[in-house]
């Protein structure tokens, strides 16, 4: 069980299992929260934490959120530049744990960088294909799926922001353009149409239905785009 302690909110409770690798719809709950921060949904929501910084092997999920967080924000107020954007974020997706707690951060922001990719940004996410590639196919899936949950629910400030992690995504996806992401888009797809296969257990967790895994695969194809073979 983690514990997360907020600015604005009590201690709350969260296991991580929950996030299963990339659980951004935790993180929607932003919305519904007052902002101090023009950058982000929420920044009450995210822990308080340390600002020492960790090494990567030993950084924690919590962490890497503070640590996003302050990265981002400094970009956004350019006291980096996109040079030295690279090594901070590179050092973060070497390990899940860190990789995570970035992707929670980048792809909620309301950021110029998280709808406009720079160089080093790509870079960095190309350091490690075999973390990233996992975060981004389960996470292209997760949030084109729940966008679909939240229009049934007639949410539409909540499916809007599924779709635009979706669409985040997917310009990552292109752009990282790793071999690793494309083999497991197609096991994924395989998935869904044969019904067995690696990500099957996946799918079941999250009970996605035939709605769902069409928006799933709809994605997938858009992936393919001029940065990809």
């Amino acid at each position: 069980m983690t514990v997360i302690t907020t600015h604005a909110l009590p201690i709350i409770n969260i296991t991580l299992d929950v996030f299963d690798i990339m659980l951004i719809e935790t993180f929607y709950l932003a919305f519904i929260l007052q902002s101090s921060h023009p950058h982000f949904p929420s920044p009450n929501f995210l822990p308080l934490i340390s600002m020492t910084t960790q090494s990567p092997a030993q950084i924690s999920f919590e962490e890497a959120i503070n640590q996003s967080q302050t990265l981002l924000e400094q970009v956004a107020d350019g006291q980096i530049s996109d040079a030295d954007l690279t090594a901070p974020i590179t050092d973060l997706v070497q390990t899940e744990n860190g990789a995570r707690g970035f992707f929670v951060i980048y792809l909620t922001a309301d950021l110029p960088l998280a709808d406009h990719p720079s160089q080093g940004l790509v870079k960095a996410l190309q350091s490690s294909p075999e973390v990233v590639s996992e975060l981004l196919v389960k996470n292209l899936a997760m949030s084109s799926a729940t966008a679909i949950s939240h229009d049934r629910n007639q949410d539409q400030e909540m499916a809007e922001g599924s779709k635009q992690v979706s669409r985040r995504t997917i310009a990552l996806i292109q752009m990282t353009n790793l071999p690793e992401t494309r083999a497991k888009l197609q096991r994924l797809k395989s998935t869904i149409q044969t019904g067995q296969g690696e990500y099957q257990a996946f799918l079941e967790r999250w009970g996605y239905d035939a709605e769902q895994k069409q928006v799933i695969l709809a994605a997938i194809a858009a992936c393919s785009g001029p940065n990809q073979d």
